[in-house]
Order: C-alpha cells, then sequence, then structure tokens
C-alpha cells in the first residue's frame, strides 16, 4: 500500500516508453458568469444562465488571440451531438454547427485545435439503460459517436484526444464518489448511489481503454490518410518522490505511478495492465482478450500528460491499516 503527501519542490514529469505531448492550458471556448454572482441566484436561475454561454465563443476566441495563443483545447459534447447516446436516434444538427463554427473561429484566427471526445459527459440515456461505461455496451455507443465527429470536423482537427484523464473519471466517479454518477463503497462515502469501490472502477477503466483503442482503429482504418491527422490520448499524474531511500519506499513510489499514469498508458504500450496490478488486484481486474491486447497496444499517434503536482509516497507495509466498517445498510 502507499501514503502520500504533496511536494512542493518542482519534479520533472515522468518518462515513459511513449511519447509524450505537452496539453497546453487555454481561455475556455465558453465563458460563464463570474462564480460570485451564481452564488447570489438560486440553482434554477443559474442553471438557466448556462445555455447561452455558447454564443460568447467568438469573445473567448479574440481574448485568446490578443493574449497571443496559437492553439486551443477543447471537449465535444457527446450529449450535444447525439442526445440519446444512440447513432439511429440521429444527430443533433445545431450541435454539429456549433462545434463546426467554432472549429472555423480557431482556424481563421491562427490556431490549432485540439479536441477531446470523452470529458466525463456521457449522455444519460446509455447510463439509463445499461449503466454507462459500467457496461461493454458503451464501447459501440462510444465508437459511432467518435464516427459522427470524425466524419464531421475531422477536416478541421490535426490532433484528437479519445479520452481526458480516465484515472480522474475513475477514481472520482467510480471510486470515491464525487462526481456524477457518484457510484462508490458505502463504507467510502456514505452519500454515494450504489456502487463498489472495490470493483467498479476496474470495470469502468478497463471498458474506457477498449473504447479508445476502438475510436483509435476506426480513425486509423477509415480516416486517417483522407484526413492526415492524429490521435492519442490525455492522461494525467503527479510524480512520486521515494519518502527514504529505502527500497520499500522506493517500490511504493513505483506502485504509485503504476496505479495512477500505469493503469492506462501501459496497455498502449505492452497490450497489458503493469505487473503490479495484476498482482495486488487479482480477478477484480479485467484481463484483455488477445484480440483486445493487439488493438490497444501502439494505439496512440501522441500521449498527451496533465501535470499538478509531485507528491511523496511511502510504504505501509508496517503501518495501522484501518479496516473499513461493515456495511450495514443500503447505499
Amino acid at each position: 500500500m502507499v501514503v502520500s503527501t504533496p511536494l512542493l519542490s518542482s519534479i520533472p514529469t515522468v518518462a515513459s516508453n511513449a511519447k509524450v505531448a505537452p496539453i497546453a492550458r487555454f481561455a475556455p471556448v465558453a465563458r460563464f458568469s463570474p462564480v460570485a454572482s451564481i452564488k447570489k441566484k438560486s440553482l434554477t436561475e443559474a442553471m438557466e444562465m448556462l445555455p447561452v454561454t455558447h454564443n460568447l465563443y467568438m469573445d473567448d476566441v479574440e481574448l485568446s488571440t490578443d493574449m497571443g495563443f496559437d492553439a486551443d483545447r477543447f471537449s465535444i459534447s457527446w450529449s450535444r451531438i447525439q442526445p440519446t447516446g444512440k447513432l439511429k436516434d440521429g444527430i443533433n444538427q445545431e450541435g454539429v454547427n456549433y462545434y463546426n463554427d467554432l472549429l472555423y473561429a480557431l482556424i481563421a484566427n491562427g490556431k490549432t485545435p485540439f479536441v477531446t471526445l470523452y470529458h466525463v459527459d456521457r449522455p444519460q440515456p446509455l447510463a439509463e439503460e445499461y449503466g454507462g461505461f459500467l457496461d461493454s455496451r458503451m464501447v459501440d455507443d462510444f465508437k459511432d459517436f467518435c464516427d459522427v465527429c470524425f466524419e464531421k470536423f475531422g477536416d478541421k482537427v490535426t490532433y484528437w484526444m479519445t479520452l481526458n484523464e480516465p484515472y480522474t473519471y475513475v477514481d472520482l466517479c467510480y471510486s470515491q464518489g464525487l462526481m456524477a454518477p457518484a457510484r462508490c463503497s458505502c463504507w467510502q462515502n456514505l452519500k454515494c448511489l450504489g456502487g463498489d469501490s472495490s470493483t467498479e472502477p476496474y470495470i469502468v477503466g478497463h471498458h474506457l481503454l477498449l473504447a479508445h483503442s476502438a475510436a483509435v482503429d476506426l480513425y486509423n482504418t477509415k480516416y486517417k490518410a483522407k484526413q492526415n491527422g492524429q490521435i492519442g490520448i490525455a492522461l494525467n499524474s503527479p510524480w512520486f518522490v521515494p519518502m527514504s531511500d529505502s527500497e520499500k519506499d522506493k517500490k511504493a513510489a513505483s506502485r504509485a505511478m503504476d496505479f495512477m499514469v500505469g493503469w492506462f498508458e501501459e496497455p498502449l504500450v505492452t497490450g497489458q495492465y503493469p505487473e503490479s496490478m495484476q498482482e495486488l488486484v487479482g480477478d477484480r481486474l479485467p484481463k484483455f482478450a488477445g484480440e483486445e491486447s493487439k488493438k490497444l497496444k501502439g494505439s496512440y499517434d501522441f500521449i498527451g500528460i496533465n501535470y499538478y503536482m509531485s507528491q511523496f509516497a511511502g510504504d505501509m507495509a508496517d503501518a495501522e491499516i484501518t479496516t473499513p466498517p461493515k456495511q450495514t445498510h443500503r447505499c
């Protein structure tokens, strides 16, 4: 087990076998009202303000141009393109028009678009039908959504990212239950809406990786030759430094890296999960079938790293570990 604490000194980001592309932070594509003004309003009033913000994207393009930015990273909302999440139900042309207008505006102002296809905003009907990324059916529906995006926007997009920070998604949404769909074990968070922190993060993470490889395979086989773009993924990880020079703490730091960036980077490089995860998680960690592993290996033109901080990591083998309380009621 690993315990970590913030490290304030600057440590280089993790090196890997993959090519790493920096992910820059740019002005938002839509301007929201200041937080202070929203806090003064009711939730209903605040929510009513949000739909009109997409009309202000040109203001943000102009502001970022004035600041000297030459690129812009944004995410496409799946629900805005396919409200039900299903290709058979058609697409929302107004959503397609919005992103086309945004892309044309960025290019006209000398900016290179970096487009993310999934940023924690699954269509609600898919969650209600089969639980979203808890079910493998999400892989095919995500692939269909990506197909629409590649077809409608690919002539204007050179850099695609399939997923944004899958580790953050599985941790906050299915382990700690702090973000929608707020699933976790009751001992983790009494406000969770059901779930199992010991299994669901690994199931969701597995399906996210399969969705990534499906989207990359689709782009490479159907669009890349004519659109001449690149496709990758955006991961996140701190850099872990051993709390001491002991071998135990060095191994703890290595495990911490495996369970954060390695969880989603290692399968892209080798087609398998890190050995430490396979050993420690055991049967709770899904396995890739032969063809799945083959498609995952090398499924990237670049890997982006969102880097926020560094942390110390130490071994907890000899530390007192608190046993989670028994679950005596349903979430």
